[in-house]
């Protein structure tokens, strides 16, 4: 079952009472009145190294001028839980994190809304787990007692190789996980640092990379795992909305536009996502590795998006059953009024 943002209305998602609202419809009609610039505003936000999100795209595409929104980036993320500390800080207005961190944040009392999902993982667009070419390392069960590298710990890396190891029957104590940043990846790998390399979804460029230099291969993918579903999302502090629910509105309605427009037009966006990393000091040629943000149109949510990781967190002990309130995390932009 899937609901796209851009159908309004609330619709039953999950047991519980998942419930969901999408975008206007504005994005699909052409409208001859003036742009709403009621509520304009700057989102601060913490970027990811080597990868773009759709709200980047969008505001270099002009989409959120009309409506006095811009975007101020606050420096590079370590991670997607490095982004949700900053936003219950206060000190950014947006995190984007895996869904696992996401669950995890607002179980552990973070009043966070989902925003809108910022990549998916499908077949061509997922996170792979290299090996070198000469390693021993054949199949899941051969990482027992092997160090593998993630992004960061407590997000979609880490708890895809916890998924992994559940399915085989081995504790998610068989590995270790190393943290290592974008741009080592490679040569910590090749150097033998670690056994083996994990590249989120949102690492392509590098992931790219990797393998034109050659002598690697993969041992397994995320979607092999989890199959295909929402890697993370944006999500906003509910008394931001409460306080800015337009802008909130264009900001989302802005991100699924351009999610929409690079999958019509893969090279341009490669082109504009290459200018873009220029810009901010990293190796825009990294571009031409650039998959796509592994979204279906309208930017969807299933229940299998949330369902599946509450209950893996559960099956851990992680989440508590009952703990989360699935129809109360989600931005609803057709519901959102400002509050005094």
């Amino acid at each position: 079952m899937a609901f796209s943002f851009r159908n309004l209305g609330a619709v039953a998602l999950l047991a519980a009472g998942f419930a969901v609202s999408g975008l206007a419809s504005a994005l699909a009609q052409t409208s001859t009145s003036p742009p709403d610039t009621s509520d304009p505003y700057t989102f601060r936000h913490l970027p990811n190294r080597g990868s773009v999100s759709p709200h980047e795209l969008a505001d270099a595409l002009g989409y959120y001028e009309p409506y006095g929104i811009k975007l101020e980036n606050k420096g590079f993320a370590g991670g997607g839980p490095e982004t949700l500390f900053a936003l219950a800080g206060g000190s950014v207005d947006l995190a984007s994190a895996a869904t696992s961190a996401v669950l995890n944040s607002i179980a552990n009392g973070n009043d966070f809304l989902i925003a809108y999902p910022s990549n998916g993982i499908k077949k061509g667009v997922e996170s792979i787990f290299y090996v070198l070419n000469d390693s021993p390392i054949k199949t899941i069960e051969d990482l027992k007692g092997k160090t593998v590298s993630v992004n960061t710990l407590g997000a979609h890396l880490d708890y895809t190789i916890r998924e992994a190891l559940h399915q085989k029957g081995l504790p998610p104590k068989s590995v270790k996980l190393v943290v290592v940043p974008g741009p080592q990846l490679e040569q910590t790998l090749r150097a033998k640092q670690v056994d083996v390399a994990g590249v989120g979804y949102w690492q392509a460029t590098f992931g790219g990379q990797i393998e034109a230099d050659g002598g690697v291969r993969p041992i397994f993918t995320d979607t092999e795992v989890l199959g295909e579903l929402a890697g993370g999302f944006v999500v906003f502090r509910r008394d931001f909305v409460n306080k800015h629910p337009k802008a909130a509105r264009y900001f989302v309605e802005g991100a699924v536009r351009a999610a929409d427009w690079s999958l019509k037009n893969p090279e341009e966006a490669r082109k504009l996502i290459g200018q873009l990393l220029a810009k901010r000091g990293e190796d825009g040629s990294l571009a031409k590795y650039w998959l796509g943000f592994g979204l279906k149109p309208g930017a969807p949510i299933t229940d299998h998006d949330v369902s599946f990781w509450v209950d893996a967190l559960s099956r851990e002990g992680t989440l508590p059953a009952g703990k989360i309130d699935a129809s109360r995390i989600i931005f609803r932009p057709d519901q959102a009024k400002p509050k005094s």
